[in-house]
């Protein structure tokens, strides 16, 4: 008989063939209270869960006594109670390695359109205000040969680092929790303690997961070392920063800009003050939202269930010694 699975995001068909194949599928909409107790027999008897973008905690383990794996169609995992998980020896599977390069991308797209304030002059160019040769009040600011602070060091601060030594000239500076010897030898990037590098920074690029020692890292206190000059670009996680700090600066002239890819509260509510200033990007957390990377970040999480689920938990599992 096969395992039962939960899994709470629409698949591709042939991704849902695939999980099909090895495993009893109940397909519900999410895990709100009054989803599981709907479908209760289904929760109390599933092996495996798999999707994105809702909370697994304790209350909905309780719920799921033979639960063995979830997986997430995400690389973060803040939205799991992990220490749970792991005191029940269940796998977390998450999708690490196939939106490197794609969230590199958005980064370095928010650093180019907050620079040049692309956003902001298209509009402009829309409603008709291009009449005659522009001035100085439709110029933006240089991004090549600048300082870009890159503020985690994993595989997205690293393919961004490439994109910004390489492609433009920019000296690195980084700060992680332990010297990254590839970024310094291939990018001569220079590690530095946080203060340091908001200080030094034309461009500082947060790519942080959320966790208690992250939470509104970046407050006003932060903020206020960074050059009046700076741009801040956020696509880790929206709580990393404290918004109300960051609206602050913005409207001050603490700091030059903002690119942002997430928000404290996802959606952006639509009375946020960000989306009234004129110096901020805002996007709809769009960093891995490709139609390739996200087929291949569902097509990982799959297979990452049926490892899991046959006791193989060697990659993607972020809590692989609680489970072996």
């Amino acid at each position: 008989m096969k395992p039962s699975v939960i899994l709470y995001r629409s698949l591709p068909d042939d991704l849902l063939a695939r999980l099909e194949s090895h495993f009893t599928v109940t397909r519900v909409n999410d895990l709100s209270p009054a989803t599981v107790a709907a479908h209760a027999d289904a929760f109390a008897s599933a092996e495996g869960l798999l999707g994105s973008s809702e909370n697994v905690d304790q209350a909905l383990l309780d719920k799921m006594p033979r639960l063995r794996a979830t997986s997430t169609i995400s690389v973060g995992y803040d939205n799991f109670d992990v220490e749970a998980l792991s005191a029940r020896h269940i796998a977390l599977m998450h999708t690490p390695t196939v939106l490197t390069e794609t969230v590199a991308d958005t980064l370095m797209a928010l650093v180019l359109s907050s620079a040049r304030r692309v956003v902001e002059v298209a509009e402009r160019v829309k409603k008709g205000e291009w009449t005659q040769g522009i001035g100085p009040d439709w110029f933006g600011i240089d991004v090549h040969h600048k300082t870009m602070g890159i503020v985690g060091m994993g595989r997205i601060g690293l393919a961004l680092a490439q994109r910004a030594h390489f492609g433009f000239g920019m000296p690195i500076l980084y700060n992680a929790r332990r010297h990254h010897q590839e970024a310094e030898a291939r990018f001569n990037a220079r590690y530095c303690d946080l203060d340091t590098l908001l200080a030094e920074s034309d461009f500082v690029c947060i790519v942080l997961p959320l966790t208690s020692e992250t939470f509104h890292l970046f407050d006003a206190a932060k903020l206020a070392k960074m050059k009046p000059s700076a741009v801040l670009i956020n696509a880790g996680r929206g709580p990393v920063v404290d918004e109300n700090a960051l609206i602050d600066a913005l409207k001050q002239g603490k700091i030059h800009a903002a690119g942002l890819d997430v928000f404290e509260q996802e959606p952006l509510p639509v009375s946020s003050p960000l989306l009234s200033l004129p110096n901020v990007v805002a996007l709809p957390h769009i960093g891995s939202a490709t139609h390739e990377t996200r087929y291949a970040m569902a097509a990982c999480a799959v297979d990452n269930l049926i490892d899991a689920l046959n006791g193989k938990v060697d990659n993607n599992c972020v809590n692989p010694q609680a489970v072996k």
